[in-house]
């Protein structure tokens, strides 16, 4: 029988005082006896997503050594596949990731149609996403819609070589920091002062403002042991170092080049390189 881990999100919600919350015994009233359920405890809606319950999610599904089938909060579901892709990469069973964007039991919403399609698919080893009629690869999965129900793209990845191993996330301080026009170095250098290490998401083929004291934090920042990757803030095309002069002092700097990586597998590479 699959196993079913079911983490909380929009899927398994109903309404509370405040909003959609997580509602135990949803989800598995749903899948009947279709699958075996593990629920987290408590279930979370997925903002709260951390690396403890990427640790938890990874030490259930190697203990399981078969399909696994997870359900999952929309809104930080490119985290969790890009975490599970990069620390199971070489694994030999499927894990597939779900959820909705209306909970069991809404009318003419999408959770019955997602988790049908999670538990019937067989795809190969990997981790995948079932949505929206489609079984996405879900290393570079992206969220493009807040509110429809086909609210999710897949770019491609940079394949994960070599053989299984195990892995776990470790207690890191990183974070995404968007670029922007006219952003204070100081600000940035505060930020970067808490941290182990960052994404920074710039313009285009790769650039940044012209603002010495920038170059400066940055250079700073890798010196002092901060782990930087770069990615592009658009979703396709990824980074060109040397194509920009605006670029040079992002590599000048040792700020690392994340290729075509999305923010969140960049994040997850940084956290896996640091535990």
């Amino acid at each position: 029988m699959t196993l079913l881990l079911h983490t909380g999100g929009t899927i398994g919600m109903r309404p509370g005082p405040h909003g959609l919350t997580p509602a135990p015994g949803v989800v598995e009233a749903a899948v009947g006896a279709r699958a075996q359920v593990i629920a987290l405890d408590p279930l979370i809606d997925s903002a709260e997503i951390s690396a403890r319950h990427w640790n938890r999610l990874l030490d259930l599904i190697e203990a399981e050594a078969g399909p696994v089938v997870i359900t999952h909060g929309t809104d930080t579901m490119a985290y969790t596949g890009a975490a599970l892709s990069q620390a199971l990469a070489g694994w030999p069973h499927p894990v597939v990731l779900t959820g909705s964007m209306h909970p069991l039991g809404t009318m003419g919403g999408d959770a019955e149609g997602n988790l049908d399609l999670a538990l019937g698919v067989r795809p190969g080893a990997g981790v995948w996403l079932a949505f929206a009629g489609r079984l996405l690869p879900a290393a570079g999965l992206v969220k493009t819609e807040s509110q429809a129900d086909d609210a999710f793209r897949a770019t491609p990845q940079p394949a994960e070589a070599g053989p299984w191993r195990r892995r776990r996330f470790a207690a890191a301080r990183l974070a995404v920091l968007t670029v922007s026009p006219g952003m204070p170095a100081a600000m940035l250098e505060a930020a970067l002062g808490t941290l182990d290490g960052a994404v920074l998401r710039v313009f285009g083929a790769g650039t940044i403002p012209s603002d010495p004291e920038l170059a400066e934090v940055l250079a700073r920042a890798v010196a002092t042991g901060r782990r930087l990757r770069a990615v592009s803030a658009c979703e396709n095309g990824g980074l060109a170092p040397g194509a920009y002069a605006a670029g040079a002092p992002l590599w000048r700097a040792g700020v690392a080049n994340g290729g075509t990586e999305t923010a969140e597998a960049a994040l997850i590479r940084l956290w896996l390189a640091l535990s």
